[in-house]
């Protein structure tokens, strides 16, 4: 398969304009394949020949204006169209398709629970032609409109409002059939067509005029049901939002948001039918910041509706303008219109940090990279990172500071009116931010948007002494990188309570010729980039380093905490903080930490790095311990049910960081927790999985387990625990299972991998480390992008922190046949796996 470059696109553009695409798919046709026809009304400019993209089982028939094609003349997934003469043209395209099973195209899944069977697309970048034909780029919109066969008791969704209009009586081995037909859209580009069959739970309503409706399989009805108050008044809220923030109203038919099973992204922005991994119908408890996080994901994609629908980039290398863009609006909306206050925080805790090591690696690039940078689509899917999101809403967060919120949202509404149902570019976007105001927008783009790396923002205090007055202090900030920085400094002085009060917040632009001088005495603490408005590392005075370890939990904001324990978390990472100083730290405030998105921020990192990658492994024990002594504090803290979000984080972390099994096997076995919360679905299987990690279950356990939940969640809990199973047996099936029966769906795979790799099993699965390279590339090549991610994502054997394993890596690396997603993943995690020696070399 042929990537499409940005040459081939932009040839297109300048020959063709695409009018309308009527997609009939019948879904009745068997449980491997799919009939899809597609008539495409087209005009050519000038005369000349261009290409249509496919990638079927098996192209039936093609007809030009009537006229037929040859199907053997399909290449590497592109049916040439040649001597177009001048004028409109209809291209009619019959296939056989394969339906998905790894979440790209039209992924199929039948529910374990019930046997229902659903269908969904997911046609971002070049997936829409495992659907139908389709000139397949984002600056080609057309109008769609569908016509769907489906099983009788299905119903079917798509971008437009869908209407059921007809029915096909069953007639020997052909089952009963209902036809559906979708208003047509406006303009549109190709990867935003939307289609989903099955029999889904509906939970429809009104708002502002518009049809408004949720969807989820049967089996998880209960707990949409559940949840569909906070679900739907989130998504209202926002949207009235935006339509206060924006001058163009909503500009689609009606607002679907389907939870959609094995969905390899968070959620996909097709307009009129948002599509959300469908984990996020909690069928068992959560904390209220994974509440917030679903909340963000709703705020994200409808923002998508203005940033990415209604006006488009024109090429790949402008994927910021729609993601960051989303992510930045969706935490501002939603501090600003739902319960939800406090979202930065959590930002800054968890989706900042993820920027943060993105833009540290080998593969970082620039916010906006440069045409050159994007030359296809191949190339365009490496982009969607921590740098694409949260790198870019940071910047932009830096923007509003710098700009003001009202000459941005000027600029915004400029940008949609000029721009409405087309596409544009980053140099578009900056003329309409310009024309509200007289700072030279230009060059801050050039500065934040075409730059990599993080800069480091250091303080130095000197004190100022006075015969006559108090005295003061003076403030300069040392600047390692190249960007300016409008951000605030707060100084803390320590009451005689023992809490750390805020004297003052210092505006400071970075770098500055001047020096600040401050009356009075130094502050215990100061803390650069208070209020978290900027992209950058930032450190601390000596003074300020020992107030930070010895008070975090008595500073009074969690955004200010937030931006402590980020500094924190860069130092170990940086080696400037030793691991052990980080989990002494999380000791000493975690048990008095109130907000609920640093506890969970915080014992993520330190599980994850500190203990799996950063702590030598003759210490890890103690790391765990440290870990577990934690999370037991945070439960006799919630005894009184006080807080059960904290509770239930903290049973979660008391699980995941157990080195004996006695506690959560009782649990397990006595079906409940003291206090709480209750043993459901979610804490069983993390259990499970923990157990047989500590190899105290075996594989009837996990059968059991299985068939008392025999649900989707309940196959990947099983996978998981299977693959953890510390035998010989058990990693032998699983790598078989992993690397060698391609049948292994996105999720199935993805928890498999999560199972494999122990750090506890290390002895057992050596001789699987360098096995890995060579079968990931195989696999990748075979079954395509989004396993070759989650190969190099979930399957990646982190916990081998040595050099053998970096070097092996690095060598396969040299491999010209690796697939892009595959290489780009084994970078990062190899300069992670690099990374961690440093550390623990420090």
């Amino acid at each position: 398969m042929s990537a499409l470059t940005r040459n081939e696109a932009q040839l297109r553009a300048q020959l063709l304009d695409v009018h309308h695409y009527a997609i009939a798919l019948d879904l009745t046709t068997g449980d491997e394949t799919f009939d899809s026809t597609t008539l495409i009304r087209f005009t050519a400019r000038t005369a000349g020949d261009t290409f249509v993209e496919l990638k079927p089982d098996e192209l039936r028939s093609a007809t030009l204006d009537g006229h037929p094609l040859d199907p053997a003349a399909l290449d590497d997934d592109r049916l040439p169209l040649t001597g177009l003469s001048e004028g409109p043209h209809e291209l009619r395209v019959d296939a056989r398709m394969r339906y998905s099973r790894t979440g790209e195209g039209l992924h199929r899944f039948t529910d374990p629970a019930d046997g229902e069977t659903y269908v969904y697309s997911q046609m971002f970048m070049d997936d829409v032609q495992r659907v139908f034909a389709a000139f397949d780029q984002p600056d080609l919109k057309a109008v769609f409109e569908f016509t769907v066969t489906a099983p009788a008791h299905w119903s079917v969704l798509a971008n437009g409002i869908t209407t059921r209009t007809g029915d096909r009586p069953a007639a020997g081995d052909r089952p009963a059939a209902g036809t559906w037909t979708s208003a047509p859209t406006p303009v549109i580009s190709t990867y935003l067509a939307a289609v989903a069959g099955g029999p889904w739970h509906t939970i429809a309503t009104e708002h502002a005029g518009l049809p408004f409706a949720l969807h989820c399989r049967r089996s998880l009805a209960p707990f949409l049901d559940a949840d569909a108050e906070e679900i739907l008044s989130v998504t209202t809220a926002c949207f009235d939002r935006y339509h206060e923030k924006f001058t163009e109203p909503y500009p689609f038919d009606s607002y679907d948001q389907a939870f959609v099973p094995e969905f390899n992204a968070g959620a996909m922005e097709n307009p009129g039918l948002v599509t959300f991994r469908d984990e996020f119908v909690f069928r068992s408890a959560v904390t209220d910041t994974e509440r917030q996080t679903r909340a963000m994901v709703i705020a994200h994609e409808m923002a998508h509706m203005w940033f990415g629908d209604l006006v488009t980039l024109a090429w790949f290398d402008d994927i910021w303008l729609n993601e960051s863009f989303a992510e930045y609006m969706g935490y501002q909306t939603l501090t600003e219109a739902t319960r939800f206050t406090d979202t930065w925080t959590e930002f800054g805790v968890t989706r900042k940090a993820w920027g943060y090591d993105a833009d540290q690696r080998p593969s970082t690039h620039p916010v906006a990279p440069g045409p050159d940078d994007v030359p296809d689509t191949a190339s365009a899917l490496l982009n969607f990172d921590g740098i694409s999101y949260a790198k870019g809403a940071s910047a932009l967060r830096q923007l509003v500071a710098w700009l003001g919120e009202k000459d941005f949202l000027a600029g915004i509404n400029t940008h949609f009116a000029r721009h409405k149902f087309a596409n544009a570019t980053l140099a578009d976007f900056v003329d309409s931010l310009a024309a509200h105001t007289d700072r030279d927008v230009h060059a801050w783009a050039e500065i934040w948007l075409r730059t990599t790396g993080v800069d480091t923002l250091t303080p130095h205090i000197e004190d100022v002494t006075s015969g006559e007055g108090p005295g003061g202090w003076t403030l300069t900030v040392d600047r390692d990188g190249s960007r300016p920085h409008r951000i605030t400094a707060g100084t803390y002085t320590l009451a005689p309570d023992g809490l750390l009060e805020r004297a003052e917040l210092l505006d400071l632009d970075v770098p500055s010729d001047e020096v600040l001088s401050v009356s009075g005495p130094r502050p215990a603490l100061l803390v650069l980039n208070d209020g978290d408005l900027t992209f950058a590392k930032v450190r601390f005075d000596d003074t300020s380093l020992e107030t930070a370890l010895r008070g975090l939990s008595r500073i009074p904001d969690p955004l200010t905490r937030a931006v402590v324990w980020g500094a924190l978390r860069d130092m170990v990472r940086d080696g400037e903080l030793e691991p052990e100083a980080y989990l002494a730290t999380a000791e000493a405030h975690l048990p008095g930490e109130t907000d609920l998105a640093l506890v969970q921020g915080v014992l993520t990192f330190a599980r994850t790095h500190v203990a799996d990658q950063y702590t030598d492994p003759d210490r890890r024990a103690a790391a765990l311990a440290t870990l577990g002594s934690i999370a037991r504090d945070l439960l006799r803290r919630t005894e009184d049910g006080s807080d059960p979000g904290l509770r239930l984080a903290a049973v979660r972390a008391l699980i995941s960081c157990s080195t004996q099994p006695d506690t959560i096997a009782a649990w397990l076995a006595d079906g409940s927790i003291a206090g709480g919360p209750a043993l459901d679905p979610e804490l069983r299987w993390s259990i499970l999985a923990r157990l047989a990690v500590l190899g105290a279950v075996d594989e009837a356990a996990v059968d059991a387990a299985l068939a008392a939940d025999p649900s989707a969640t309940g196959q990947e809990g099983a996978a998981r625990c299977r693959a953890a199973l510390p035998t010989p047996e058990a990693k032998a099936a699983a790598w078989q299972r992993l690397f060698h029966d391609d049948t292994l769906s996105n999720y199935l795979f993805t928890a498999t991998a999560q199972g494999f790799w122990q750090p506890e099993q290390a002895d057992l699965v050596r001789e699987y480390v360098p096995r890995y390279y060579p079968d990931a590339v195989a696999l990748a090549a075979r079954r395509g992008p989004a396993i070759g991610q989650a190969a190099g994502r979930w399957a990646f054997p982190a916990h081998a922190v040595d050099e053998a394993n970096l070097q092996a890596g690095r060598t396969c690396l040299e491999d010209p046949a690796i697939l892009p997603l595959l290489r780009r993943q084994l970078v990062d995690r190899l300069d992670d796996l690099a990374r961690a020696l440093r550390v623990r070399g420090a």
